[in-house]
């Protein structure tokens, strides 16, 4: 290469680095930040006093440094640019915290007026359930009453019909005795004049289809108590077979056997004899219970 080729290629480096823009880091970085804060979205509402100042002193560093000033001035053209965006980024953040604090507010209204709706909403439900409550309470209360007083007009109706048969109140419920005028000496077989009187008992029962009734046989002491043990089972069972076939159902009827061994009167007379020949109909409540003595 000769001289002149050089000479024309050191001319071209020389005037391309004397043409070259003239840079600084400090104003660069002032830009920046400028730049950033121009990008937030409450800049222009918040901030854009600071925002208009720091490009001022960003166009007056360029200048400066364009004018080839003393980098002292660029410096200090970008300090006050990076002071303006700083403080520019402060009243943002500012404006940020507050709009954050109005929208927190806000929202804690809506949940106290959606909470203060609520327990209105509860309290008047809480109101309304109690005014059923009350009426089902109140309704619950004329049911019962109702119920009680259909119950004492049933038991006296009942213990009126049971009067009626000349049945007895005693410590076992009410009992209907039926003396030996039923059966036969030493029989089991009912007696035609025992036709009206079960006649009777079962329509009672037939029209108190609740109560049930315990029919108990009862001899004298005459014969072996084994005997008389089996015919008063049987006298028993053959009242409970004659009800049975009058429409009352097996299922309401218990007959039982005492034989000799409860008498109500002496053995020794024959009147005493014959009130111990017995058949004794006890009567259940009208839930179908029977009496504790039972």
């Amino acid at each position: 290469m000769n001289n002149t080729v050089r000479i024309a290629i050191a001319t071209l480096i020389l005037t391309g680095c004397a043409s070259a823009p003239p840079r600084d880091t400090a104003l660069e970085d002032a830009r920046a930040e400028v730049d950033a804060l121009s990008q937030q979205p409450l800049a222009q509402q918040a901030a854009a006093d600071d925002l208009k100042n720091a490009r001022h002193y960003l166009q007056e560093g360029d200048s400066a440094l364009q004018q080839r000033l003393p980098m002292a001035v660029v410096d200090h053209d970008a300090y006050l640019a990076s002071r303006s965006a700083q403080a520019g980024e402060a009243r943002v953040q500012e404006a940020q915290a507050k709009a954050q604090i109005a929208a927190a507010q806000s929202e804690r209204e809506a949940i106290l007026l959606h909470s203060r709706s609520q327990e209105a909403d509860i309290a008047k439900a809480q109101a309304d359930a109690a005014r059923q409550q009350a009426d089902s309470s109140k309704q619950q209360a004329d049911n019962a009453k109702l119920q009680a007083d259909a119950a004492r007009e049933q038991l006296a109706a009942t213990q009126q019909q049971l009067a009626d048969l000349q049945a007895k109140k005693t410590d076992r419920g009410m009992v209907l005795t039926l003396g030996d005028v039923l059966f036969d000496t030493g029989q089991a077989t009912l007696k035609p004049g025992a036709t009206s009187i079960l006649d009777r008992v079962a329509a009672f029962m037939n029209d108190n289809p609740m109560i049930n009734v315990r029919i108990e046989g009862h001899t004298d002491s005459t014969g072996s108590p084994d005997f008389n043990q089996v015919l008063s089972q049987n006298r028993a069972a053959a009242a409970a077979t004659a009800l049975q076939t009058r429409g009352v159902p097996p299922s309401r009827i218990t007959a039982v056997g005492k034989g000799q061994e409860l008498p109500v009167a002496s053995n020794s007379t024959s009147a005493g004899r014959q009130q111990n020949r017995r058949v004794e109909i006890v009567f259940s409540d009208n839930s179908g219970q029977f009496a504790r003595a039972n």
